[in-house]
């Protein structure tokens, strides 16, 4: 069979040859041949050289999908086997444990796709026509290579309309229970796969949220606490450097001479914001961390966080708060303002008694984690982004405790990473903070990134010390 031609415009750039997995409509000069959308088709130059072969879909603006740069005979069930074998591979070696992203679409050659994997159930994204199509070979391929007891449809996407496709849900394999548990850096959650967000959970910071622990720990000498010999290795004239050696020679002690007993006594106070399901408080706990406040808009999310806190025993240490991240960061700085503003007034003999306090406002942490939601998904909302972005890190900063730290991320692709450096310095700025980069960081490796492929570079997460000018 002598397959259909698509033949690129002679004057385009060259990024199919860059080795871009999308053809755009605009680039297409035309299609020799009769094809159905969804049927592979071969690309070539407008002088007739082979360059790639893809799937067609003419009602969407991302008209072609590369799947190789060799002619490929068909996506069938081997095909796809083959494939899944491959990304079975990249995760054996790179990621810790079974639980992660076994399919990134683009980035694994198999654009239109996506597969995230949540104990012994699969949960698939399928967001173009050409996996569509496929469907049927796709599952038993993904049923042959990573066995699972079931896999779930989560296609309730709005890109999908972009393909002129409607949203679905629904069991396509097996048994799929909605509450599922995960293993992450070995701790314990739960993940709703049925109607939690996108897939159920995500899996790109594992890596960024491990990142943390340096900044769990150090924090009682700010206290007063400090580390001395036990009374009864004093007196009979042990010291630290003694024979024995032993950590339990040394006792955490407060300003006043007195034994700590809180085992967290030199852990950080920590808040995180745009919570979810708690995986950076957890984290934060697992590390150290003396008190967590878990922040999120959503109480479905909450309640969640609440149960994986409970699964994994830091109760005591997390206080959970329903409410929009923006209002409360703003409600803690202006509480900050109102105690300067009162003890200078105090000072000057004119405090006014009769305005009362902001509530409980005015609180500060060691470290503060902003883990937001995609604030745009469109370039043309990229300044509206950009004030949100600018918004929520000058109000974190200004929380966080001299010689703290900022955690703070970006998902939305449109924020590129050095205009997102470029809005925390600006917010640095009107905050009165100097910013010092302790660590920078991507999505983790069970998300890997094509070279040249600007689409898949999406998240930003970086670490910051705050310091006051």
């Amino acid at each position: 069979m002598v397959r259909s031609k698509a033949v690129l415009q002679r004057e385009r750039k060259k990024r199919t040859e860059a080795g871009h997995p999308w053809i755009f409509a605009s680039e297409i000069n035309r299609v020799d041949g009769e094809t159905s959308p969804g049927d592979l088709v071969d690309v070539v130059s407008f002088q007739g050289k082979y360059l790639a072969t893809g799937y067609w879909n003419p009602s969407s603006q991302i008209t072609i999908r590369v799947i190789d740069h060799k002619p490929v005979d068909a996506m069938d069930e081997a095909f796809f086997i083959e494939r899944f074998e491959q990304c079975k591979q990249h995760r054996t070696r790179f990621v810790n444990g079974s639980d992660c992203r076994l399919v990134y679409g683009e980035a694994d050659f198999l654009p239109g796709l996506i597969v995230d994997r949540f104990g012994d159930v699969l949960v698939v994204q399928i967001l173009t026509l050409g996996m569509e199509v496929r469907r049927d070979a796709l599952v038993s391929a993904l049923s042959a290579v990573f066995a699972p007891k079931g896999i779930y449809e989560r296609s309730d996407v709005s890109v999908r309309g972009l393909e002129g496709l409607e949203e679905r849900t629904g069991i396509l394999y097996g048994e799929c229970p909605r509450i599922v548990e995960i293993i992450e850096n070995g701790l314990k959650l739960e993940v709703d796969i049925m109607e939690g967000q996108k897939t159920g959970y995500f899996f790109d910071q594992r890596e960024n949220r491990a990142s943390i622990a340096p900044l769990m720990m150090g924090w009682g000498a700010r206290s007063g606490i400090r580390l001395m010999e036990r009374p009864e290795a004093a007196a009979v004239g042990d010291s630290v450097a003694s024979a024995a050696g032993k950590e339990s020679d040394l006792v955490p002690v407060n300003a006043n001479g007195k034994v700590v007993s809180f085992p967290y006594w030199d852990g950080a106070t920590v808040l995180e914001c745009f919570a979810h399901t708690g995986s950076f408080t957890l984290h934060a706990c697992k590390y150290g961390a003396k008190k967590v406040t878990c922040l999120d808009v959503s109480a479905h999310a909450i309640e969640t966080a609440q149960r994986n806190v409970e699964r994994n025993g830091f109760t005591d240490r997390v206080e959970f708060v329903v409410a929009d991240a923006f209002e409360y960061l703003r409600t803690q700085v202006k509480g900050i303002e109102e105690r300067v503003e009162r003890s200078k007034a105090t000072v000057a003999g004119k405090l006014d008694t009769s305005k009362p306090m902001t509530g409980e406002a005015g609180r500060k942490w060691d470290v503060v984690i902003l883990d937001p939601p995609a604030f745009t998904k469109s370039k043309h909302a990229i300044e509206g982004a950009v004030r949100g972005y600018k918004d929520i890190n000058l109000h974190g900063m200004k929380l966080v405790n001299e010689g703290g730290y900022l955690v703070t991320a970006s998902c939305s692709y449109h924020m590129r990473p050095e205009l997102f450096l470029e809005t925390i310095q600006a917010a640095a700025v009107d905050a009165g903070k100097t910013l010092r980069l302790i660590e920078w960081r991507a999505a983790g490796k069970d998300h890997p990134q094509i070279v040249g492929v600007n689409e898949g570079h999406y998240l930003k997460f970086g670490i910051f010390e705050v310091r006051s000018r």
